[in-house]
C-alpha cells in the first residue's frame, strides 16, 4: 500500500504509516499503556483528547504530551499540529496528534460524533491494550446528541467543564 495513504485521506497518524496498519498485527504492535506511561511517567486510564474547536491553535502545544489528540483540521490548528509533528517525530498514533477533516456545515458536536468510529477503531479493543476509557472533549459542551452517541460506545459518566466535557466508560470486554 502507498505510504501516503493517510495523507490522501486528509489525516496524519503521528508516526504510523499505511504499512503499520496493514501489517500482520497492525496497530496492536504498539502498547498504548507502555507508551503513555513512558511519556507521562504515570499509569492511569487511557485517555484520548478530541478537539473540535476550529480556532484551538497554539493551545494544542499546551496539552499533555503522550496523550493522543484528535483535532479538527483547520488553518489555525494545522499550523501548530505540523510544528509539533516536526518537534516530536517519533510519536505514534497512540501518543501523538491526529487531524481530521473539517466539515464546515457541521457543528462542533457533529464533528465529534462524526469521528467516534475512527477514534474507537484506532484506540479501542482492536487497536490498543488496554483500550481507551476516557475521552476529553474540547470545544463543545455536552449535548444530548453527543451523550447519546457516546453511550453507544459504553460511555455512561460525563463531567462538564468550561472548555467542554469528559466522558468515562468501564474498560470494554475484548
Amino acid at each position: 500500500m502507498d505510504p501516503s495513504f493517510f495523507s490522501q485521506l486528509g489525516r496524519r497518524q503521528a508516526g504510523a504509516t499505511a504499512s503499520d496498519w496493514f501489517a500482520p498485527g497492525g496497530p496492536k504492535a504498539f502498547s498504548s499503556r507502555a507508551s503513555q506511561d513512558r511519556l507521562t511517567g504515570m499509569a492511569g486510564p487511557y485517555k484520548v483528547c478530541i478537539v473540535v474547536d476550529r480556532n484551538f491553535g497554539e493551545r494544542l502545544a499546551e496539552l499533555a504530551r503522550g496523550v493522543p489528540v484528535w483535532i479538527v483540521d483547520t488553518p489555525p490548528n494545522k499550523v501548530v499540529a505540523q510544528r509539533l509533528w516536526k518537534e516530536h517525530p517519533n510519536e505514534s498514533h497512540l501518543t501523538g496528534i491526529t487531524t481530521f477533516d473539517d466539515t464546515q456545515s457541521s457543528s462542533p458536536d457533529e464533528l465529534l460524533i462524526g469521528e467516534l468510529d475512527s477514534i474507537d477503531l484506532h484506540h479501542g479493543v482492536h487497536s490498543a491494550d488496554p483500550p481507551y476509557t476516557v475521552l476529553e472533549i474540547l470545544g463543545t459542551p455536552l449535548t444530548e446528541n453527543a451523550k447519546h452517541a457516546l453511550a453507544a460506545y459504553g460511555f455512561a459518566e460525563f463531567h462538564e467543564n468550561s472548555t467542554g466535557f469528559t466522558a468515562i466508560r468501564c474498560e470494554p470486554a475484548t
